[in-house]
Order: structure tokens, then C-alpha cells, then sequence
């Protein structure tokens, strides 16, 4: 943000491609960097926002509306949590 304005924002699975990637968002970070023109020096802070519980319930909306297709990845995205 920048004045009270959205400059850039990025999810970080669209760079690692690991769907609902739970890693620090390093990529993203560089992406917003980069997409304002700015030098990392530069950033007062960097904010993440994450829900847990709601991205667990999305995660099971998801696999329940997939099942049984959506057991194999269900179960390998539940050692996360």
C-alpha cells in the first residue's frame, strides 16, 4: 500500500504452484516489490494476513464437494494442519 492505496498483491501458490502453499510468501514479497518499483530497503513492513480456520474449512468444502477424487489430496494437505 501506498498512500492508502493497493500498489501490488500476490498469493505465494502462484509461484511455487503448490496449491494452499503454507511457506513464508517470499516470492509474493519479491512480486509486490517489483511490481511498485521498489527496492526492499524501501518497505516500512510487510503484512500477511492468514485465517487458519477459514482456510481449513475451504479446504474441506473443496475436498468433500471432490469426493472420492479429492481424498488424495485431502490427505496429503491435512498433515499441515
Amino acid at each position: 500500500m501506498s498512500d492508502g492505496k493497493i500498489i501490488a498483491a500476490a498469493q505465494e501458490e502462484r509461484f511455487t504452484r503448490k496449491k494452499h502453499d503454507a511457506g513464508f510468501p517470499t516470492q509474493a514479497i519479491r512480486y509486490c516489490l517489483a511490481e511498485a518499483g521498489l527496492a526492499f530497503n524501501a518497505i516500512d513492513q510487510v503484512v500477511f494476513y492468514d485465517k487458519p480456520l477459514v482456510k481449513f474449512e475451504r479446504l474441506l468444502e473443496t475436498y468433500i464437494a471432490t469426493t472420492p477424487r479429492g481424498f488424495p489430496s485431502f490427505f496429503a494437505a491435512m498433515p499441515i494442519w
